[in-house]
């Protein structure tokens, strides 16, 4: 495994960062297709033996039982000094005020109870999920500074927003002097290049690398056109196919078998070797519940797809009406309400 500095930093991190949302008890919440501790351990130690030292979790993920199951895990068959945990905050972890968002309240109270569940004494990259709409800005920023500068955690990173709303914060967070943001956790795949408009630009202008989530499009490109998984029936919101994108999505997917076959290699390999294409592309997350997703991961890392190849995966592309290739966070806030049982808000998303 040959590691990467993340962005402008000198942290040391895996190309290939391991997605933990589907470690946790499924009865307590989003995901409902979680795996068990048990079966989680196993992954993340095989995880650990092939090279990958770069874990992304949330709070939110099985109400806690994520972080709890990865920090057990890598106490017992790692050395935190040289792994890289990444955790998220914002959504409601309960009812009643005060319960979400990123509030001094909130960070202060939240960064307390992931550093618990992780049995660590700091994280090595907190990221705000989302933004709050309802917090200013500046105390949001404050606020996370704040908890650098105390030890509690080591690089700040951000995930999905408009470009203009994450200039604005670096530009708060250089003209008073606080720590940046480091990185940016977007949506990003062969099906959803919404970002390649201005998110993409501004994080190479300002060297703040990406962190992919759902690179595989929620498992669409590793499979023939069509085809379900169990998580894809579970997971309805966000994930039914636009009708105005459809022909061409299935171009890229017929696309992505047909290059995969002459290379052969999986579907899943091409998808993600497309992505190291992109410099701006730290690490994708792969969120794998099988160790075969572990082996793709990093069997794509030897794949050097040419110009032509990613222009046979490009050039059927259709724009998304969603700038951001995201849901709308209404939906997404109540889908999660349904799973948790809490509160939907609309400044959450998911």
């Amino acid at each position: 495994m040959q590691y990467a500095k993340l962005g402008r930093t000198g942290l040391e991190v895996s190309p290939i960062c391991m997605g933990c949302m589907g470690f946790g008890d499924p009865s307590r919440g989003h995901p409902a297709w979680s795996i068990d501790e048990a079966a989680s351990r196993l992954l993340i130690r095989y995880a650990l033996e092939q090279g990958i030292n770069f874990f992304d979790t949330a709070n939110l993920y099985s109400l806690g039982n994520s972080e709890q199951i990865l920090g057990k895990a890598l106490k017992d068959f790692a050395n935190r000094d040289a792994v890289v945990i990444a955790t998220k905050l914002s959504a409601s972890m309960r009812n009643g005020p005060n319960a979400l968002g990123l509030s001094r309240k909130a960070i202060f109270a939240e960064v307390d109870h992931s550093l618990r569940r992780l049995g660590t004494d700091y994280i090595d990259l907190y990221q705000i999920h989302r933004r709050d709409q309802r917090t200013p800005w500046e105390e949001t920023l404050e606020a996370l500074n704040d908890v650098v500068r105390m030890g509690k955690v080591r690089y700040l990173g951000a995930s999905s927003m408009m470009a203009w709303e994450f200039s604005k914060a670096l530009h708060l967070q250089r003209a008073n002097g606080w720590a940046r943001f480091v990185s940016m956790q977007d949506n990003y795949n062969l099906l959803v290049r919404e970002e390649e408009r201005e998110m993409l630009p501004l994080c190479a202008d300002e060297g703040v690398q990406t962190l992919v989530y759902s690179p595989l499009a929620r498992g669409r490109l590793t499979r023939p056109w069509g085809a379900t998984t169990e998580r894809s029936r579970s997971e309805p919101v966000g994930a039914e196919q636009d009708p105005v994108t459809a022909q061409s999505d299935r171009l890229i997917v017929d696309a992505v078998a047909e290059l995969a076959a002459r290379y052969g290699v999986s579907q899943a390999q091409i998808a993600l070797a497309w992505l190291r294409r992109k410099p701006v592309v730290a690490a994708p997350i792969v969120g794998s519940l099988k160790t075969h997703h572990i082996d793709d991961a990093i069997a794509s890392l030897s794949i050097t797809l040419s110009d032509e190849d990613a222009q046979l995966l490009e050039s059927p592309y259709t724009p998304r009406k969603d700038a951001q290739g995201v849901s709308d966070p209404v939906l997404l806030a109540r889908s999660v309400a349904a799973a948790t049982g809490f509160s939907a808000s609309a400044s959450f998303m998911l």
